[in-house]
Parts: C-alpha cells; structure tokens; sequence
C-alpha cells in the first residue's frame, strides 16, 4: 500500500487557505481538493502488508519523541514548473526533527526513498497540467498569511491514487498519533 506521515492544518486553517485559494483558481492547474491537504513529513511509497505493523509503532513512536508545535501557512512557491504549493512557518524546527524521525521509521523497517530529499514543509495546493506557468499563481498567493493552528498529532496516511491524471488521490487515515510524550495514538 502506498504510505506516508502528515500533519494536518486545523480546519480553521484550512478554511481560511481555501478562501483566499478560491479567487486564484482557474483551468490552467489541477487543484486539490481542500479535504486532501497536508504537510507530508515522510513519504514512503508503496510498503509491503508485512512492514505496515513496525512501520506503524515506529511512527507512533517518533511522534511520541516529538511535541506539540504552533505552525502557520504563509507564502508560497514552486518545485519547479509541476507543482503549486503554500509555505509552513511558525515551530518549523521541531516539525524538521519530526520529519527525521518519521523518515528513519521508514529506514529502520527497509524503506529507502532514494535520493533523500531535504524537508520544505508545504502544503501542495494544485499541480500543472503540464506547461502551466506557475509563476502568477505564486505571485498571487505570496502574500498569504494565515492563522496559526497547533499540531498535536502526526497521521499515518493511505493514498489510493485515481485511475488517471484527472482523478485525485484519495488519502485514508490509518493512525493518529498525539505528538509528545506519555500520550497514546487517538
């Protein structure tokens, strides 16, 4: 099944993100829908059935090492001309050492995303469909301030892809783990 680790934006957050979203969407991108939006701090792929259990309390256990964190979207950005995406600010640190815990889950139980890439928390709002220029969707949404949220739980996520580039993703919770120590998954 194909995995990865997130923290979800409170539902104020995203509200808020999907308001000033709305005026900037047209037909030159692929917009995701606000249900599917998340900070991805470890991507995993597909995971064979059999590492699901280890994956599972290792992940639980990085988010019980870690803390609760105040985070805010702000700004936004590109990777390169494929993707649109809102910025993460606020207690970027202790979110970097989340997403370090929550990839050595996946090293530890065999699961080499190669190559590693560095963390830029982000929120992945629309893709290109294929030479989009992105460049007027970032100038727009630069700007964006929204209000801060606290992350209290980092989720396990299955992602069923579509049938095709048109479809969506659909993400399905598998675990919630509370961030900090002594709490137990919700």
């Amino acid at each position: 099944m194909r995995l990865f680790a997130a923290v979800t934006p409170s539902a104020t957050a995203l509200r808020h993100l999907a308001e000033h979203v709305r005026p900037v969407k047209d037909t030159g991108l692929r917009w995701s829908d606000a249900a599917n939006w998340h900070v991805t701090v470890a991507f995993y792929g597909e995971v064979d059935d059999k590492k699901v259990p280890d994956l599972t309390a290792r992940v639980a256990r990085a988010a019980g090492r870690s803390r609760p964190m105040t985070l805010r979207l702000s700004g936004s950005g590109r990777f390169g001309a494929a993707v649109l995406w809102i910025g993460v600010h606020g207690d970027v640190e202790p979110l970097r050492r989340l997403a370090a815990s929550a990839v050595a889950a996946g090293r530890r139980v065999g699961i080499e995303r190669d190559p590693p890439r560095r963390f830029r928390p982000h929120v992945t709002v629309a893709r290109s469909k294929g030479q989009s220029d992105l460049r007027p969707y970032v100038a727009s949404l630069d700007t964006y301030d929204g209000p801060p949220w606290l992350a209290t739980h980092l989720t396990l996520v299955r992602s069923h892809l579509g049938g095709s580039h048109r479809q969506q993703a659909v993400h399905e919770p598998l675990e919630n783990f509370p961030l900090g120590p002594g709490s137990s998954p919700a």
